[in-house]
């Protein structure tokens, strides 16, 4: 993905700045690599510094007033200072890491409906500072997370959609000020019980964290009283676990004990 954006601030004959990524796909705990192209204008400029940042778009939820909003949840120098002259350019390459939480936007290939990511490349000169557009980039789910998905698929789950919501779940250890919720229309055998299933994982380098909630039904239980399940799975043990038949279990027994489930 590629933007081209006259540094406006800078007015007619400023920098011009080209980002280009090698690859836009990546992977929680992978990394971003890339070129950031800087061309000069038609007089020398001192450039204070490059930074690039991983942007997402937000759900808060603020009283009655809920709204959307972007969020800048990761950012890395490219480069400081340097001097710019006229119709020189100024290329640095660049290795952007991806944090361990970062949301999953793409699934066997599709986007995940309701998800928005992108790269932004940030330049100041003389104080005036140009945000640029966005790269969009897309981020593919671990391993592991792939294995708890697909298990769902397989179980007659059906993809609704995605969103990340501003806040931090009760305890679960969570660097980042949001969360990604993976929301699933219920299997046959469960969509008398529930409205719908919703996924969190919170991963670091060795394992990640799962959660699990389920959506009331008809007023059965109370609003705040909906069921969760969390768990954990460590990254290098994942694929051992037949995690059709423990999710299958865990949903039986977590509605046959509110009285939803024969």
């Amino acid at each position: 993905m590629v933007f081209k954006r006259l540094m406006q601030a800078m007015g007619v004959g400023g920098p011009s700045v080209e980002t280009v990524l090698a690859n836009p796909d990546c992977r929680p705990g992978g990394q971003l690599t890339g070129t950031v192209h800087v061309a000069g204008g038609d007089h020398p400029v001192d450039v204070s510094y490059v930074a690039l940042g991983l942007v997402t778009r937000v759900e808060v939820e603020s009283g009655d007033n809920d709204y959307d909003t972007t969020q800048e949840f990761h950012r890395q120098a490219a480069t400081g200072a340097f001097r710019l002259e006229p119709g020189q350019r100024h290329d640095i390459p660049f290795r952007f890491d991806v944090p361990w939480e970062t949301p999953v936007t793409e699934l066997y290939g599709r986007h995940l409906h309701g998800m928005t990511m992108g790269l932004r490349t940030e330049l100041e000169v003389a104080r005036a500072v140009d945000k640029g557009d966005l790269d969009a980039v897309a981020v593919h789910p671990l391993p592991a997370q792939e294995r708890i998905l697909e298990a769902l698929l397989r179980l007659g789950f059906r993809f609704a959609r995605a969103d990340v919501e501003r806040g931090h779940l009760y305890g679960v250890r969570q660097s980042l000020p949001f969360y990604q919720e993976i929301e699933f229309l219920p299997a046959p055998q469960y969509a008398g019980a529930i409205n719908q299933l919703e996924v969190t994982f919170i991963a670091d380098p060795r394992q990640m964290q799962v959660v699990l909630e389920l959506d009331k039904r008809g007023g059965l239980f109370t609003e705040g009283r909906d069921a969760f399940g969390r768990f954990t799975v460590e990254h290098a043990t994942a694929e051992r676990t037949d995690w059709a038949a423990q999710l299958d279990a865990w949903l039986r027994q977590s509605l046959q004990r509110r009285g939803l489930f024969g």
